[in-house]
């Protein structure tokens, strides 16, 4: 074989598998968008549950004594590691 012929036989190789990979995925497109909609079809809706707002107690601004001692504690925590 000549070298025109090997070059031409390696671009028509090129082009066959591109075109099967090209293919290939198209075809995984369509098959990924049809199971999604036959899913939708058969899939039971499930009515969306509505929660009922939550009561919020008014703050008078400042935190409760559990609160200030995790604060306090992590503080000092912090504060020995540093050195």
């Amino acid at each position: 074989m000549t070298p025109s012929e090997l070059l031409l036989e390696g671009v028509e190789l090129m082009l066959f598998g591109l075109g099967f990979v090209f293919l290939f995925l198209v075809l995984l497109v369509l098959v990924i968008r049809v199971m999604s909609w036959v899913i939708g079809q058969f899939a039971v809706k499930a009515p969306s549950p509505v929660s009922a707002p939550l009561a919020v107690k008014p703050s008078s601004g400042e935190p409760n004594a559990d609160v200030l001692a995790a604060i306090q504690s992590a503080i000092h925590q912090h504060r020995a590691r540093r050195g």
